[in-house]
């Protein structure tokens, strides 16, 4: 930032230049009086300031071109997602390479008019609104910046899956994951297999805390998204410029289906009749049959979950592939005639052939194939894409051998990893990653050659739910540790240990005061607070720093 910029609101993610007004420049006055002129192509974020800010303000914003006013426009020769915005006394002129940019140049807009302008009604009726003169210019370092969400461990209704697509949007993040089965739930409707909402959305119970833990809530838990409630959240991300990548998680983390449907699973080996939804955490070993009728079954879930997912919105379908133990496949004489018949050398390219043929299957309809690292195992089909989770080297290889990768390592950046070593932490898990650590992650990793480079789309922060009931504790793991995510994301920093987190701290006190606004239970600098704490209930906490691997 330049200029004189002592009492100016501290932007969350940092632009990257930004000039202040000299001291006693007129500020914009934002009141009764004040017109939006949208130019053609600019309606839908017009639409979204009025829900948003002229809800806040309690002002009309009505259409109009003369006097004082905010202007929306668009800018060919900026970059899809950039953005300019200029404050004067006479106007606020935002304008945007696309409507993306220009949504982009709004949440800015809105952090200007301070943190009453996140509330939905006015604090004061008939307030005019000050914002300071400034000239922005801006655009992001990462075409993906995501976030994902588990809502299988433990379901959050649709209201909740909105407001987190709005707290995405107002930190300029524009990729929402979005983890539809497990072990422990299947939440998305697909009508040709009615049972699979009917009997694999609910489990009888659940651990309390870590899988260790001898504490269950007895409460039944569960439930799932109508197709009509996945449509919603497709339009309500569309208009915030939120790519949704849906998740159908194949062939491990199976078990709710296979307890839907028995024949899924290995049936010449367990008796998946007996199975239910999981009721505990980790990895299940009951997974997915290498047989016909399996492929046949998950092309038919597929093909409803992509006339739900328009390509607009979800150019990539991710079919998870992580986490698949081979035991069964190890001891199953139909598994083992699969792969003899197939030609393959062992279970490790079984689970590539399950991969390879969704790949192909996703291909010929128009869309991308994304997976967790463990597809890099038996061989990857070309054209697919990587979530590097279990740390960097997978993503290394995958940009290394020409495919794309979004770099989501464990060790940095899984939200639901504890914040401070401290003993108030709520059912802690993991390493310490705190405001501080997350702020320092780099997405690239050094030593990448300059063409693998090119192959990292960008970044995602991920949150299983595992010991998260309710979207209060999830609210308490992601912020604000997920502001500090999306400045990584957004922002051209400097090097991690040149990274100026004095500054950014500083700006957090405004954003602390815009969170609140919105409601979310963060995690407050001090620590939690009585309500959130979870004394005695099992995590699993790891001593030390994370590895860098």
């Amino acid at each position: 930032m330049t200029s004189d910029d002592t009492a100016a609101p501290g932007l969350i993610p940092a632009p990257r230049d930004v000039t202040w007004g000299a001291p006693g420049a007129e500020p914009f006055r934002l009141d009764a009086a004040t017109v939006l002129a949208a130019a053609p192509g600019t309606e839908g974020v017009a639409r979204l300031l009025r829900a948003t800010v002229g809800a806040a303000t309690g002002l009309l914003l009505p259409d109009g071109t003369e006097g004082p006013r905010v202007e929306l426009a668009l800018d060919g020769t900026l970059a899809p997602e950039a953005y300019g915005l200029v404050v004067d006394g006479d106007a606020i002129r935002i304008t945007g390479g696309t409507a993306a940019g220009l949504l982009h140049g709004a949440q800015t807009f809105r952090q200007l008019l301070g943190p009453d302008a996140f509330r939905r009604a006015p604090l004061a009726p008939g307030r005019t609104w000050d914002v300071p003169a400034v000239v922005v210019e801006d655009e992001p370092r990462f075409g993906w910046r995501g976030m994902l969400l588990d809502v299988c461990r433990h379901f959050l209704p649709k209201d909740d899956v909105l407001r987190y697509l709005d707290l995405l949007a107002a930190h300029k993040l524009n990729v929402f994951h979005f983890h539809l089965n497990d072990d422990q739930g299947w939440r998305i409707e697909i009508k040709r297999h009615p049972r699979l909402t009917e009997t694999g959305s609910w489990r009888s119970r659940s651990k309390y805390g870590h899988r260790a833990s001898e504490l269950w809530d007895e409460t039944p838990h569960g439930g799932y998204y109508t197709q009509d409630d996945i449509r919603e959240i497709v339009a309500y991300a569309a208009e915030r410029h939120i790519r949704v990548v849906p998740e159908i998680d194949i062939p491990g983390h199976a078990q709710a289906a296979i307890a839907a449907y028995p024949e899924l699973g290995n049936t010449d080996v367990v008796d998946t009749a007996a199975l239910t939804v999981w009721d505990s955490w980790g990895v299940s070993p009951n997974v997915l049959a290498p047989t016909e009728n399996t492929l046949r079954f998950y092309e038919g879930v597929l093909e409803e979950v992509l006339e739900l997912f328009p390509a607009e919105t979800s150019p990539f379908v991710h079919i998870g592939g992580d986490e698949c133990p081979k035991d069964q496949w190890k001891e199953s004489p139909l598994a083992q005639a699969r792969i003899a018949e197939l030609g393959l050398k062992d279970e490790d390219e079984l689970q590539s052939w399950f991969i390879r043929h969704f790949d192909t299957w996703l291909t010929a309809r128009g869309r991308r194939l994304i997976g967790w690292d463990e597809i890099l195992e038996g061989g990857l089909a070309e054209g697919a894409a990587v979530s590097s989770w279990r740390g960097y080297a997978g993503g290394i290889a995958a940009a290394e051998a020409g495919h794309d990768v979004v770099m989501c390592p464990e060790q940095q950046v899984y939200l639901d990893h504890r914040q401070d070593g401290g003993p108030d932490e709520p059912m802690p898990i993991g390493y310490v990653r705190t405001l501080e650590d997350v702020y320092r992650f780099e997405p690239v990793p050094p030593g990448l050659s300059e063409e693998a480079a090119r192959h990292i789309l960008g970044t995602q922060a991920n949150v299983w739910t595992e010991v998260m009931q309710n979207r209060s504790r999830v609210d308490y793991q992601v912020f604000p540790r997920l502001a500090a995510f999306a400045e990584v994301a957004w922002s051209s920093l400097p090097a991690p240990a040149d990274r100026d987190f004095a500054g950014f701290d500083a700006r957090m006190t405004d954003h602390y005061a815009r969170l609140d606004a919105l409601g979310v239970d963060y995690r407050r600098p001090g620590g939690p607070l009585p309500w959130q704490r979870r004394p005695g209930i099992l995590g699993r906490p790891i001593e030390g720093a994370p590895p860098v691997v």
